[in-house]
């Protein structure tokens, strides 16, 4: 493939990727205007976050099994035609109801978009400064959507409604779906076993479904309520019958034996909660803004404007410092910086100054996270086979989506029980304050996987990082 047709390629991947990673964090701003003209609830307000990553963290390895035994660029033109059809859907939604039920449905197409969109850039950039360049790429992209997510959503809401939030995802899916139908060709399946492990898939993410159900009504209805007890009983029983059914399948969704290598157990256990936290910060930090400080959707965008500047500029860096410093060191670094900015968020007064209050946490959380991604994704597959490390870096993405789903449920229930149920501005705040200092001790939990769990070889941290940053995609 020419180089001018590659750096096409190259654009039309970044752009699907980051219209996937964008649809987590779009609606931040815009969730007080959604609970206003949807009629949710401030118990239910947390699953038009949580539908999304679910299914999307839920159905990824499914996703990227499917796209070696069809194809990628069909696997990737479905999901990005569906994607872009849910997106609309959402944006007419008139209900609460049938905007999750699109939501969910649009992470699902996600969870399809995303690994076949890699695969292709896998096998469009040659090994070595090509592809790791690519990558590099790929790394602000996912990483910085999240944080532009915010800001976008922010001008759109107010200029134009909410709905827009998702509108604007229609012309760039077009767009997309035209340019990949047109450059990406078509590959050759090398495997004839057309075997998915769709049951193990529907398991996972029913049991994960059922799990956040039980935590985010527990503060609500009582940890003893009927509901809540069957519900988070359930959730455990689909989890066992997802282990079951992963040792006794031909191709399973998660070969268990994969779980044997330390790192691989530490890397998605720093994963969990390091996602947790932060996500769950983006969506109390907004809830601050707006019902708070009473900034309109605009500010409450610009207030994060740092973020994604200070994300993207570390990020393109990030593979020279691993080099220099080694995978570990900047492991520590990374979630030892947004623990220090979560902790600071504690203690947001009534009247806050953005100067003051806010600004220090949106420097430091960007800070670490830029280089947490990359070296939590390096020592999850330090020493892991090449024939495996596909698998652990998807299941790596997976525990990055369902850490932020339960957490973002937990820290509802978390701000739900110390608002006691009361609506005034003290009693939201101290709500608030609850949920920053969960997020900050789920935070304290990464920081301490990364000093004491993750062991990465002196060999793997301070050379060929090139070869790791391939191997970690």
């Amino acid at each position: 493939m020419r180089q001018k047709k590659k750096i096409i390629v190259l654009i039309l991947l970044a752009l699907t990727q980051f219209l996937v990673v964008l649809d987590s964090s779009i609606v931040n701003v815009a969730l007080p205007a959604i609970k206003e003209s949807l009629g949710f609830t401030d118990a239910s307000l947390q699953w038009i976050l949580t539908a999304y990553v679910l299914t999307f963290g839920g159905f990824l390895l499914l996703g990227g099994r499917a796209a070696d035994l069809f194809g990628r660029r069909k696997v990737l033109l479905t999901g990005l035609i569906g994607f872009t059809a849910t997106s609309l859907l959402i944006g007419l939604s008139q209900s609460s109801e049938s905007f999750i039920v699109l939501r969910a449905l649009q992470g699902l197409t996600a969870a399809f978009m995303s690994p076949a969109a890699m695969s292709v850039l896998l096998t469009t950039f040659s090994e070595g400064p090509e592809r790791n360049r690519a990558l590099s790429v790929w790394s602000i992209v996912a990483s910085g959507g999240a944080a532009a997510g915010v800001l976008l959503g922010g001008v759109l809401t107010q200029l134009f409604g909410w709905h827009w939030d998702f509108f604007v995802n229609v012309p760039f899916g077009i767009l997309a779906a035209i340019g990949i139908y047109k450059y990406v060709p078509a590959h050759i399946k090398e495997e004839s076993d057309k075997n998915l492990d769709i049951p193990g898939a529907l398991l996972i993410t029913t049991g994960l479904i059922a799990l956040v159900y039980s935590i985010s009504q527990a503060p609500e209805l009582g940890i003893l309520d009927a509901s809540v007890v069957v519900t988070f009983v359930a959730s455990i029983l689909l989890i066992i019958a997802f282990v079951y059914n992963e040792s006794k399948v031909k191709h399973p969704l998660v070969p268990l034996s994969v779980f044997r290598l330390r790192n691989v157990v530490g890397g998605n256990l720093i994963m969990i909660p390091a996602m947790a936290g932060m996500l769950g910060m983006f969506f109390f930090m907004s809830l601050y803004m707006q019902n708070i400080l009473k900034f309109t959707p605009i500010e409450s965008g610009l207030a994060f404007a740092p973020f994604p500047v200070i994300l993207g500029f570390i990020s393109w860096h990030a593979p020279k410092l691993v080099k220099r410093f080694g995978i570990k060191k900047l492991l520590i670094v990374g979630t030892l910086l947004p623990t220090i900015g979560i902790s600071l968020l504690t203690a947001l007064p009534l009247n806050g100054s953005y100067i003051v209050n806010i600004l220090p946490s949106i420097i430091l959380i960007p800070a670490g996270m830029s280089v947490f991604f990359l070296s939590a994704i390096l020592a999850a597959t330090s020493g892991v086979p090449a024939r495996e490390s596909g698998l652990v870096s998807g299941l790596i993405n997976t525990s990055q989506q369902i850490g932020g789903a339960l957490g973002v449920a937990l820290l509802a229930g978390v701000a739900a029980f110390a608002a006691g149920g009361v609506q005034s501005p003290e009693a939201q705040l101290q709500g608030y304050h609850a949920a920053f200092a969960a997020s900050a001790v789920l935070m304290v939990g990464a920081l301490l996987v990364a000093v004491f769990v993750i062991k990465v070889p002196k060999k793997d941290s301070n050379s060929s990082v090139d070869e790791a940053v391939v191997t970690s995609h």
